[in-house]
């Protein structure tokens, strides 16, 4: 993993942004019964987890010279991994946005 692939990355980029749109549809794509709200969620969270740690691993091995990690790929997991958390920021900030307009609807 000594060459970092940008348009492996753009493309993923544009997958996940492709799904996000799916989602915020005006339709739902699937039966209401088969999505999994909070399995979707915890596999998100994982996912910026797993990032990080890769990130970290990444920028361990490259200050004590392991594995011939070059800078530009330790560069490219820290940005990603920021991107993905600040990513999940505004999730969680739209989700707590959400239940507060929801729990100040009158009954």
């Amino acid at each position: 993993m000594s060459q970092v692939d940008v348009t492996q990355l753009l493309a993923q980029m544009r997958a996940m942004a492709a799904r996000a749109e799916q989602g915020t549809a005006a339709g739902p794509a699937q039966p209401a019964g088969q999505v999994n709200f909070s399995h979707l969620l915890k596999e998100s969270i994982d996912k910026v987890n797993d990032t990080q740690q890769q990130a970290a691993a990444l920028s361990r091995d490259f200050e004590l010279g392991k594995n011939q990690v070059d800078l530009a790929e330790v560069m490219v997991a820290l940005q990603k991994a920021n991107v993905s958390f600040e990513a999940m920021v505004q999730v969680r900030n739209k989700l707590v946005s959400a239940y507060q307009e929801i729990m100040n609807l009158p009954i």
